[in-house]
């Protein structure tokens, strides 16, 4: 059945490619199931499965989750923290690619996680795609790195800081806010 005025022209022009973080926008139901209070809670259960990897796999034994003044929520892990140095082949921060592209994590690798949870390497990218300001730090080694993002797109490159904006508790980890 045809609709008057539409179309049945369905060829290789009717192929759309979307890329980067553009189909998480485009359809977030895909992906969180939801634009409502419930598409929220997925995307805080996305960035908590994170730590729960790491303890899982024996590096975190804490994950606390703070909801601010500001209305921000803000997840902390004292795992070993997102890993920061540059991914040749990319030419970026292995943080940065972990926080802005679909299929970016640990959880492809050989031995990297035997047991994890969540969208299977999207779900850091996913809601940083889908938050209008995010700010991630890790503290590995006693070096604090950080990097800010307006709607999955990086303010800058990530920077290491003498202090944690997000008020870092522990001694090795990552936080989101």
């Amino acid at each position: 059945m045809t609709t008057k005025g539409k179309t049945d022209n369905y060829d290789a022009d009717s192929i759309i490619v979307l890329e980067g973080l553009e189909p998480v926008r485009k359809r977030p139901g895909m992906y969180i199931g939801s634009t409502s209070q419930r598409g929220i809670n997925e995307s805080l259960r996305e960035i908590i499965d994170n730590g729960v990897d790491e303890a899982l796999a024996g590096f975190a034994t804490r994950i606390l989750v703070v909801v601010e003044k500001n209305g921000y929520l803000t997840v902390y892990d004292d795992g070993r923290g997102i890993p920061v140095d540059i991914v040749e082949k990319h030419n970026k921060s292995a943080l940065e690619l972990v926080m802005t592209m679909l299929h970016a994590g640990g959880k492809f690798g050989q031995g990297a996680y035997k047991v994890s949870g969540g969208l299977h390497g999207v779900g850091a990218s996913v809601v940083n795609a889908l938050s209008e300001h995010l700010i991630v730090e890790v503290k590995r080694e006693g070096i604090i790195y950080r990097q800010e993002y307006n709607r999955g797109a990086p303010k800058g490159p990530v920077a290491t800081h003498n202090t944690s904006l997000l008020n870092m508790p522990f001694e090795t980890g990552t936080a989101v806010s």
